[in-house]
């Protein structure tokens, strides 16, 4: 499959060591529960991917390792690009919900490699932007196209992740936080009651906690041990056999009670946070959310009161009702970021 590059979202790339004609480059996005990986060509100003592979990241003591494992009797690449979730710091990273150390300089010892680029997975994301075939975004919100300025992403999978892209007037600059873990702030007296629940597990309870796989699971517990909703025996059953927001997310689809209005608060806090991520990046340019979670119930999403939630912002009401809301439905955007940041990083 070859890729190339699309003007729709102007991505502003480094280009300090733009990869030559032919050039073999590993990309990866590493996540707390899979791993992708993806062996790219460059062919002229094209990227074409030779095979790629997902892996369970705990199957795995090591990234190095897993490098070894895909790359069994054949040729190492020229250059290495990681998305990592997790903080990049002095070129190493530690994945937040798996336990690795990513370290860029020890992979460049491990496998003789000069250019290996480590960065942040929701920065890879925002990339991947510049790859993204139009159509596979969801539009949620039109917003005004007229009004130019930065842009933030939103991501909820196995954590949260969240990156900025700053407009320079001309293109996108990515780049990453780690504001999925700033602290979650309760808007209504539930919210509070849900605060305090949350408080008995964590000494920290961070926007992560809530919107997230592990959030989805955090809200459906509140609503059973705390309001009294009841669980379908089927469905304990299924929670017990692992991923349980998989599980709570199929059951809203049948009319579960208990899951119907898990989800239904699980969009109000992505709502939420949503716009306190635009209100902090001034991103009229516009609002993506990525993950694994969001593009698996669209339906939901546009029966829900997601926007009520999103443009409920006091006196700047008329700003967030500007912002376009997008949903990436690509699943591989982190990867194809990742990808051609080895091309131009």
């Amino acid at each position: 499959m070859t890729t190339q590059a699309f003007t729709t979202i102007p991505i502003a790339f480094p280009n300090k060591k733009p990869a030559g004609d032919g050039t073999i480059i590993l990309a990866a996005d590493i996540g707390g529960t899979k791993t992708n990986l993806a062996l790219f060509r460059t062919d002229g100003p094209d990227l074409t991917r030779i095979r790629s592979t997902t892996y369970k990241s705990a199957d795995f003591e090591s990234f190095g390792e897993m490098v070894r494992h895909f790359h069994r009797g054949s040729d190492l690449p020229h250059r290495m690009s990681i998305g990592v979730a997790g903080p990049v710091i002095n070129d190493k990273a530690g994945a937040t919900n798996l336990g690795w150390e990513v370290d860029a300089r020890a992979l460049r010892r491990e496998f003789g490699i000069d250019e290996v680029y480590l960065l942040n997975d929701l920065e890879a994301n925002a990339y991947g932007l510049a790859a993204l075939d139009p159509d596979k975004l969801f539009t949620v919100n039109s917003g005004n196209p007229d009004v130019p300025g930065n842009a933030a992403i939103i991501s909820p999978g196995t954590g949260l992740g969240e990156a900025g892209l700053f407009w320079d007037g001309k293109g996108y600059h990515p780049f990453a936080t780690e504001g999925g873990h700033a602290d979650f702030s309760p808007r209504s007296a539930l919210d509070v009651e849900f605060l305090q629940f949350l408080h008995r597990d964590y000494d920290h309870v961070s926007w992560e906690r809530v919107v997230s796989g592990m959030g989805i699971h955090n809200i459906f517990r509140f609503l059973h041990e705390v309001k009294g909703h009841a669980i379908p025996p089927e469905l304990a059953e299924r929670i017990k056999q692992g991923d349980p927001a998989k599980a709570i997310g199929e059951a809203a689809q049948t009319n579960c009670f208990i899951c119907v209005n898990t989800m239904s608060l699980f969009i109000k806090y992505l709502a939420i946070e949503s716009a306190n991520l635009v209100l902090k990046f001034k991103a009229t340019g516009g609002l993506y959310i990525g993950g694994g979670i969001v593009p698996k119930m669209l339906e939901t999403l546009k029966d829900s009161d997601f926007f009520a939630h999103f443009i409920r912002a006091g006196r700047l009401k008329d700003l967030m009702e500007a912002v376009s809301v997008k949903v990436i439905l690509d699943p591989e955007a982190a990867l194809l970021g990742a990808g051609w940041y080895g091309v131009r990083g």
